[in-house]
């Protein structure tokens, strides 16, 4: 049961990951400047909440578990593809806490869209590097996910 929770809240990420690299951002490459910072800036705001944080640390926490339940008993032959699944979660949590969220910080820090005197160049030094860093952690998640859906085809091959 806890791989299979593992491999949902995996998949709830790179979901949303995906979601934001095929519709959000496409959808405001469209916008004006200062609708694209005033929208991302409510999206960073508003995605701090507990159903994100509780899929997005929860499943770090539940594939840690996953790894340590399978290596100390009879789900050891899945147990490189949760390893691999886990590490490919970890580039996700590395590229989002190293490259997203200070770019998230920067756009928050430029204050208020309707004060700010230069939104084009304040969205300049923010969308490409963070739909680039987007892309490549959805990426990195959607591996992350196939690795677990096939330990878990791995799991249940060796279990019957």
């Amino acid at each position: 049961m806890l791989l299979i929770a593992a491999t949902v809240t995996t998949g709830l990420m790179a979901g949303l990951f995906a979601a934001f690299a095929y519709a959000v951002m496409p959808a405001l490459r469209g916008a004006d400047d200062k609708t694209f910072v005033d929208v991302m800036q409510r999206i960073n705001v508003t995605i701090l909440n507990g159903w994100f944080l509780s899929s997005f640390l929860g499943a770090l926490a539940l594939l840690a578990l996953s790894a340590l339940l399978a290596w100390r008993g009879a789900g050891r032959p899945a147990l490189p593809w949760i390893i691999c699944g886990l590490a490919l979660y970890l580039v996700t949590l590395l590229i989002t806490s190293a490259a997203n969220v200070p770019l998230n910080d920067q756009l928050a820090a430029a204050g208020d869209p309707i004060g700010i005197t230069d939104l084009a160049t304040v969205r300049e030094r923010f969308e490409s590097a963070w739909v680039t860093w987007n892309i490549v952690r959805a990426l990195a998640n959607t591996a992350a996910l196939g690795c677990l859906a096939w330990a878990l085809i791995v799991q249940g091959r060796t279990a019957g």
